[in-house]
């Protein structure tokens, strides 16, 4: 909201905007724009002469200014409709979905972009190294952006990426995700078929073709397509893998590539950046220059810091799925070290897969091993150390989250 609220400004709207806390760096980032802001909700916060109101999805019915905003009958938008009004309109936009790997993807999207000299607009979920910031929204005829599957607003219950106008969508993995939000994965399915719904028959959609989720919602698309993936129905099969300490290599196609990020799910996503790549005529050396350079993501596998030869790496991860894939591509890039895996489940989906396995205990298939952090919030049963010395969890006495 804020890199929008700064970006709107820019184009000479007057902009001002108001939040529960405010406080920096965004505060002075947005002062330094102009962008006036209130702490607290308040209707008198909304100018008289206001001509359109951006109402963010973590607002309510019952919140001070959205009751004004309907009161008054104001023209009001969602953040997604903003982009997609102000942003995204005549451009060639490349959308990255898929329950797993979207900010890694679009960030290695985007910087191959930027090393082929197109100079895209972006808007990420995460803060890339190689590019300081998460949001850029120039002018650019080229658009990367990061297109979440979570609802829109209150008023409007659709996925965010519905209102990003693909010309390019990749679709990366369909998982059940998002238990606060969607009853099954049938109902996460049946939002990316309205997505695929809107690609035009002139742009691509670059698919999981070792996901039969991916490929069963895909079936009525009307748009070019091109499966990627590890099986041999892929039309861009990605083969000779093989990692190091310092990244991995793969084949894709007859042409070979090598990333300074190790794992399944890094090599697919590398693939997909490239196939992308290739759609809008980038050349192979600049799509290697690229990835050389690639210096990653905040809290994709970071390393933080060493303390008496214990390194402590942070990771986003959250679902089960990218927590099992996040520890064994750490153990190719630590072989000869003991792994200890420290998980806080923060997500909803986190939370109520555990409720419903009881960790690791009941359902392994589930979740991978993994060593929960013992305070008030957790009360760990019992422990048990595996041939390697890695610690795992049994699963919970008791569930407290607050």
């Amino acid at each position: 909201m804020g890199s929008v609220a700064a970006a709107l400004r820019e184009r000479a709207f007057k902009v001002t905007g108001s939040d529960e806390n405010v406080y920096p760096p965004m505060s002075l980032f947005l002062e330094k724009k102009g962008v006036a802001l209130k702490e607290g909700y308040r209707a008198e916060n909304i100018p008289a002469d206001a001509d359109v109101v951006v109402i963010g999805n973590a607002m309510k019915r019952g919140n001070p200014e959205v009751e004004a905003v309907l009161s008054r009958k104001l023209l009001y938008l969602s953040l997604p409709e903003v982009l997609k009004n102000y942003f995204l309109r005549g451009r060639h936009n490349l959308v990255v979905t898929g329950t797993h790997g979207k900010t890694t993807t679009t960030a290695l999207l985007t910087w191959i972009m930027e090393k082929a000299g197109r100079k895209p607009g972006y808007l990420i979920g995460g803060l890339p190294t190689n590019l300081g910031q998460g949001a850029r929204l120039n002018d650019s005829e080229y658009f990367v952006i990061e297109g979440d599957e979570y609802d829109t607003a209150f008023f409007d219950k659709r996925s965010k990426f519905i209102h990003y106008l693909p010309e390019l969508l990749i679709v990366n993995n369909i998982e059940f995700d998002h238990a606060d939000i969607f009853k099954d994965l049938e109902e996460i399915k049946l939002s990316f078929e309205r997505l695929l719904n809107i690609v035009p028959q002139n742009g691509m959609v670059l698919l999981n073709g070792d996901d039969a989720n991916c490929v069963e919602v895909a079936k009525d698309c009307l748009a070019q397509m091109i499966e990627v993936g590890f099986s041999k129905n892929c039309a861009q099969r990605i083969r000779d893998l093989a990692y190091s300490s310092e990244g991995s290599s793969f084949k894709l196609g007859e042409e070979t590539f090598e990333i300074p990020l190790i794992g399944e799910f890094n090599v697919r996503n590398a693939a997909m950046a490239a196939t992308a790549a290739r759609f809008y005529n980038v050349p192979k050396a600049k799509i290697d220059s690229a990835f050389k350079s690639f210096s990653g993501i905040a809290r994709r596998q970071e390393v933080r810091g060493e303390e008496r030869g214990v390194k402590v790496i942070d990771d986003f991860g959250h679902h089960p799925t990218a927590i099992a894939h996040t520890l064994h591509a750490l153990r190719h890039r630590f072989p000869d070290h003991r792994l200890w895996a420290v998980f806080e489940p923060r997500s909803n989906t986190g939370r109520g897969a555990i409720r419903s396995s009881g960790c690791c205990g009941r359902d392994s298939r589930r979740w991978p091993p993994c060593l929960l952090r013992e305070e008030r919030r957790f009360h760990c049963r019992s422990n048990r150390t595996n041939a390697k010395n890695e610690r795992h969890c049994d699963g919970f006495q008791q569930w407290r989250i607050r």
